[in-house]
């Protein structure tokens, strides 16, 4: 890819993971496509996303859909773990459920509020 196509991904959520909202350096960023090429996605700027390497990793060859719902099962996978328990229980840890909203899709919804699209 270009660096002028990958400016244009990195400044889609200005600076932003796509997927947690954590904020990514630019040569840190992964670009990630939302629909995987393994199931049918192109290499087109409408299907690439930026990514932290966590997000990215995490992902993997998931469509969107398949995605949050591993993220919405997170914290009944996290709540498994010994060490998580302890930290639960001395109020060290406090696990939240995913809202199923991806960062992306909360900006998008605010520039569409805003513009009325």
């Amino acid at each position: 890819m270009n660096k002028t196509n990958r400016e244009i991904i990195y400044n889609k959520y200005n600076g932003h993971c796509g997927y947690c909202g954590k904020e990514i350096d630019y040569k840190d960023m992964q670009i990630d496509h939302i629909k995987p090429k393994a199931i049918g996605g192109r290499d087109e700027n409408d299907n690439y996303m930026p990514a932290c390497r966590r997000c990215n990793h995490y992902k993997r060859t998931l469509g969107l859909e398949g995605f949050r719902q591993y993220i919405t099962m997170l914290d009944e996978r996290i709540v498994k773990n010994y060490i998580t328990k302890v930290g639960i229980d001395f109020g060290i840890i406090e696990l939240n459920k995913f809202n199923g909203v991806f960062y992306f899709e909360e900006k998008d919804a605010k520039i569409y509020e805003g513009n009325k699209f």
